[in-house]
């Protein structure tokens, strides 16, 4: 009789164990930090770095994105970009049936590890932090470029949570580095900032996410520190005109293609004067690039009376004022 009480106790704890792996009796986290490494083999940019905070607030959650975009090139310094919304359930509630702090951890390097031969031109890598009792864990997983781009893709288990995690924040600040432009000109990095005090911030400057980015080839402490600097500013001036100067004379606007491209010197033009001191005829010489805003701002260029019926001759100079490798 004692032997089967010790046998229906052993089975009772090995069921109630069994139980607790798959309704785990640790609470749900209220609040937590993922990071995000997106890479793609085209670009520049390559390699884009988010931090999202998820807190509870009245409404059911809040979330921030801060983005670290690197520097394309030596007219550009990184990008900072920041972004907030809501979601209408808690964090408790958007972590669905997953408790982040119950994945076994032989599951997540087992997932993590996969297709260790697969070929794989872009991807992310996916870094949550999230207090688990009087400890903070980081769960890790990798999205292949197959998970990303192919439906009929055999993503695991936990990786597919992630994702699905994932586009709900995406979803909640709007659009994301998946639809960013593959050329961005100055235009398209008109972002709100958050405040320079915010402890986000200050926590990024200090590092103290750099160890959510392992895999990464950049530390978003060092992207946030070079998104402080100030970019190189084009500019464009008149080198010379002849036999007179214009009364007036606006300068040509330098094409944000032109300065992508990273196109710069000297312009040369021709302008034939009518009786009235207006440009009749403007002839441009250089780069395509360049030629149309210069015939377009001396076509609007006013001489004097004096200098009617009369041809001249002049330079405007494109400069990026930054050290491009020729």
């Amino acid at each position: 009789m004692r032997h089967l009480f010790i046998l229906a106790a052993v089975a009772f704890l090995f069921c109630a164990a069994a139980r607790s792996d798959r309704h785990p009796l640790a609470s749900l986290p209220d609040h937590f930090v993922i990071a995000r490494h997106t890479f793609f083999d085209f670009g520049p940019p390559n390699d884009y770095y988010e931090l999202f905070f998820v807190r509870p607030n009245s409404s059911g959650a809040s979330v921030e994105r801060i983005l670290l975009t690197p520097k394309m090139d030596a007219c550009h310094n990184p990008r900072l970009e920041f972004q907030s919304g809501t979601i209408a359930t808690n964090p408790a509630v958007l972590l669905g049936k997953t408790n982040p702090c119950a994945i076994p951890e032989k599951d997540l390097k087992r997932e993590f590890s996969r297709c260790k031969k697969c070929l794989t031109f872009s991807g992310a890598f996916v870094a949550m932090q999230v207090e688990c009792g009087e400890h903070t864990r980081t769960i890790r997983s990798k999205v292949l470029d197959k998970d990303m781009f192919d439906p009929r893709s055999d993503t695991p288990k936990h990786t597919s949570w992630t994702q699905g995690l994932m586009a709900q924040l995406d979803a909640s600040v709007g659009p994301g580095v998946m639809d960013k432009p593959m050329f961005q000109t100055a235009e398209h990095h008109a972002v709100s900032l958050t405040d320079k005090d915010a402890p986000e911030l200050q926590d990024i400057a200090a590092g103290k996410y750099d160890n959510l980015f392992q895999e990464a080839p950049d530390k978003p402490s060092d992207l946030y520190r070079g998104s402080q600097l100030p970019d190189s500013v084009p500019t464009v001036r008149l080198v010379r005109v002849s036999p007179s100067t214009p009364i007036s004379f606006p300068l040509p606007k330098y094409s944000p293609i032109a300065t992508l491209a990273h196109v710069q010197g000297e312009v040369t033009f021709t302008v034939e004067v009518d009786a009235k001191g207006y440009a009749l005829h403007v002839f441009v010489y250089g780069t395509p690039l360049l030629k149309q805003s210069v015939e377009n701002a001396v076509r609007g260029w006013k001489f004097a009376e004096g200098d009617s019926n009369r041809q001249f001759e002049g330079a405007i100079e494109f400069a990026l004022n930054c050290p491009i490798k020729k």
